[in-house]
């Protein structure tokens, strides 16, 4: 891997840090440690290094914020990759926005109720970046990144830039075009909205905010909700009426403000909370006969 470090400093794609904790880069805080992380300039020396790794068959990942992600306790001995120089922002008439995928989801759906621009009071919780909302198709309230694409920029696996207009993308709950397709990175988003009142939107997210706050165990660093809600159910009542609430292992915790959140409330190790989501999983198959679909990314964990 030394080899292919120094190799990957004569491309110059972009900034690069070497041996560095997990925690400090996935809202579970928790994880081993990682080999490289590299940050390209842009879509051209993204490119550049993506096709060095996959010809010389080194392992890679693409890491946004990290919010649906848990890395084993083990060293990621693969090359990171994190999108967050992709990050322009640009709106085209009133109710369009073109936008990188390293933008934070949070700040772009502030800066939209600014502008007096609707539709994207979900993701103002939801703390990923535009490209990782689209990947995941991110949702909340009803709503989900489906419903305000127009077109997203990805590159492809041989290196071409391409546009994929919404049906192309195949949303459908918490899953896309990107999903069956990992060869795929999400550059670029064209989003509509529509106009609204300003005073109104910020009503709205603020609104939530506050619910977030009194429902959700927002306190301690977790990945969101752990399970998708099952048809005509819901993962937290399930999880809790099998008698789970507040279950700890190690450092981690089914939490006792909602129970489809695990947190880490002390120093938990990944093994901690992958414990906890496989138990709750197990416990309400064997209970209920549901089968819950995780829906975080485990990674590192062969």
């Amino acid at each position: 891997m030394n080899d292919i470090i120094e190799e990957i400093k004569i491309l110059n794609v972009g900034k690069m840090e070497e041996n560095v904790s997990l925690k400090k880069y996935t809202t579970y805080r928790a994880g081993g440690n990682a080999r490289c992380i590299i940050y390209p300039r842009n879509v051209k020396c993204l490119a550049d290094l993506l096709t060095f790794l996959r010809e010389r068959r080194v392992p890679y990942k693409i890491l946004g914020n990290g919010s649906n992600l848990l890395f084993s306790d083990k060293d990621y001995e693969g090359i990171l990759v994190r999108l967050t120089e992709l990050n322009k922002i640009k709106f085209i008439g009133k109710r369009k926005i073109r936008v990188g995928a390293g933008y934070s989801l949070i700040k772009l759906s502030l800066l939209a109720a600014k502008k007096g621009l609707t539709g994207l009071e979900f993701a103002a919780g939801i703390p990923g970046t535009v490209g990782g909302a689209i990947y995941m198709n991110a949702g909340a309230y009803k709503s989900d990144m489906g419903y305000v694409v127009d077109s997203v920029k990805v590159l492809t696996p041989d290196g071409k830039v391409v546009t994929l207009v919404n049906k192309e993308m195949q949303f459908h709950y918490r899953s896309s075009f990107l999903q069956a397709h990992p060869g795929y990175v999400c550059l670029e988003v064209l989003l509509h909205l529509k106009p609204g009142k300003k005073e109104a939107i910020e009503e709205v997210i603020r609104d939530r905010r506050n619910r977030r706050l009194e429902s959700q165990p927002l306190e301690y660093p977790s990945a969101g909700s752990v399970f998708r809600n099952p048809p005509d159910n819901f993962a937290g009542k399930l999880i809790e009426d099998a008698g789970l609430k507040g279950m700890k292992k190690g450092g981690a915790m089914v939490s006792d403000k909602h129970a489809n959140f695990i947190v880490n409330y002390k120093d938990a190790t990944s093994n901690d909370i992958k414990y906890l989501i496989d138990y709750c999983h197990d416990q309400v198959l064997e209970k209920y006969g549901i089968d819950m679909k995780i829906e975080q990314e485990f990674v590192n964990w062969e």
